[in-house]
């Protein structure tokens, strides 16, 4: 293992998961760096976009069927919310084996205004929607972004754990959670149910635009979609 002994360590996040966070990590940057005209990468901006679309409905499946703390089940828990915002307010949060109940809180709205980030950059691409209003929302998720990497950076501070390092190789020390045991894993079937959302979603988006996939200038875009029309 890379960073630390295997045996130190117990695993948290399953692969298809951190797979998804990263993919989607470089979709949101890639659509932000390409947003403008004159950006030498602009024609992937939609492909990021689209990117991102296949992303979500990925992490919406998984969140069903996944590893047993990538399930909505484990970390959507609103009951626990006052007790760490109080343990936050005197800065000694609880160590958290998966999300913890804010954290949990930042996929949730981070995976929603993603989706309607995306939806309002498929109306404005259709020429249905106003540009500014797009940008607004881009704008509103790229701070939500930042809030969720500063909270990451503060509770790897206040509870001495490098919570970037567990989302990449996907274990956490065990001296750091006594008594905490390996996730259980997703099964083949849950692999495969993942795998069809990827495709079904890929095949559904081809549907609705040809070229969702492929670099293009806007300019072209909308004239493709112009001439559909």
């Amino acid at each position: 293992m890379t960073h630390f002994d295997r045996a130190e360590t117990f695993k948290v996040w399953d692969a298809p998961l951190r797979l998804f966070h990263w993919l989607l990590v470089a979709a949101i940057t890639i659509a932000f760096l390409s947003s403008e005209g004159d950006s030498p990468i602009a024609a992937w901006h939609m492909v990021a976009g689209w990117s991102a679309a296949v992303l979500i409905a990925f992490r919406l499946v998984w969140g069903l069927i996944g590893g047993e703390h990538a399930r909505f089940a484990d970390f959507v828990r609103p009951s626990a919310i006052a007790s760490h915002v109080r343990e936050l307010l005197v800065g000694r949060p609880e160590r958290a084996i998966g999300h913890n109940p804010l954290g949990g809180i930042a996929v949730i709205a981070l995976l929603g205004l993603t989706g309607i980030v995306l939806w309002s950059g498929i109306t404005v691409a259709a020429g249905r929607m106003d540009e500014d209003l797009h940008e607004v929302l881009a704008y509103g998720l790229l701070v939500l972004v930042g809030i969720h990497v500063g909270a990451v950076l503060l509770m790897s501070l206040l509870t001495r754990e490098n919570l970037v390092r567990a989302m990449i190789g996907g274990r956490k020390k065990r001296d750091l959670h006594p008594g905490a045991r390996d996730a259980r894993s997703p099964g083949v079937f849950a692999m495969l149910l993942g795998l069809v959302a990827i495709v079904l979603t890929s095949l559904a988006i081809l549907q609705v635009e040809p070229m969702a996939f492929s670099p293009q200038h806007r300019e072209a875009h909308h004239g493709a979609h112009d001439e559909r029309d």
